[in-house]
């Protein structure tokens, strides 16, 4: 079998990350209003949602046993102050269900297993669990628009980095200018005008968003080969930005 070479995640890998570190997302299902969600985590073709236990989204549920269609909107936001910070925007397509009370407790204990998010503790206090059979996903960035099937979503697996990725773009973006301005000479020369700001950290390279007089890009350098720990990471940023001396950003 062929295999694809890439220097980035695919479609399918980057909605399981941003799925995993949601900062904002809401839930829509026609003739009702849209109802925010707290947390998504995708598993075997189904996304299980945490929402308030009074939204139009648990009573459209309660109305019949076969679910009902809805969407679920995650926007993926950088986790610095820019000018625009949305990275990307992913559609969750599926049918709504909801998950019986007396499982909802030891579903949450499952998920922290994976996905130690905080908001699971809310879960009896005013929110309730909803599951999202996916039958696909879209997903928008600056670049264009991709469908990926729920299969692809079943076997992609979020980055590595994904718990640690907002607060090294944080210490980078604040503290290590002398790092981004190495990076930025890497950059194709029409890039290099424009205001550079780190953007994403993957397994695969790092992303920035160019603030220009005329508008924003976004753009990429890919590390050398795909990394997998801390000290791998720290060493291929060292190495694009050519300063092998230069202080780790997980410092």
């Amino acid at each position: 079998m062929a295999t694809t070479v890439t220097d980035r995640p695919t479609d399918a890998e980057a909605i399981r990350t941003a799925c995993m570190r949601v900062t904002a997302a809401m839930v829509a299902i026609e003739g009702a209003e849209p109802s925010p969600v707290t947390m998504v985590h995708l598993f075997d073709g189904q996304a299980f949602v945490l929402i308030g236990s009074d939204t139009d989204a648990m009573a459209a549920t309660r109305a019949g046993s076969d679910g009902a269609p809805a969407m679920v909107e995650v926007t993926d936001c950088a986790p610095i102050e820019l000018r625009e910070r949305v990275r990307s925007l992913i559609w969750l397509n599926g049918v709504l269900h909801r998950v019986p009370a007396d499982l909802e407790r030891d579903l949450a204990m499952e998920i922290a297993l994976e996905h130690p998010a905080d908001e699971l503790l809310d879960l009896g206090h005013g929110y309730s669990m909803l599951r999202l059979q996916l039958t696909g996903a879209v997903i928008a960035t600056s670049t264009g628009a991709a469908a990926v099937a729920a299969d692809e979503l079943t076997r992609a697996t979020p980055d590595p980095f994904w718990q640690y990725e907002a607060e090294w773009i944080a210490h980078l973006d604040s503290d290590h200018s002398d790092v981004i301005e190495q990076l930025g000479r890497r950059l194709p020369r029409h890039l290099r005008n424009g205001r550079v700001r780190p953007l994403g950290i993957d397994r695969w390279g790092i992303r920035f968003r160019v603030e220009g007089e005329t508008g924003d890009l976004d753009t990429r350098l890919s590390f050398d080969r795909p990394v997998t720990d801390v000290m791998a990471l720290s060493r291929a940023i060292r190495a694009l930005a050519g300063c092998p001396y230069l202080n780790s950003i997980t410092d």
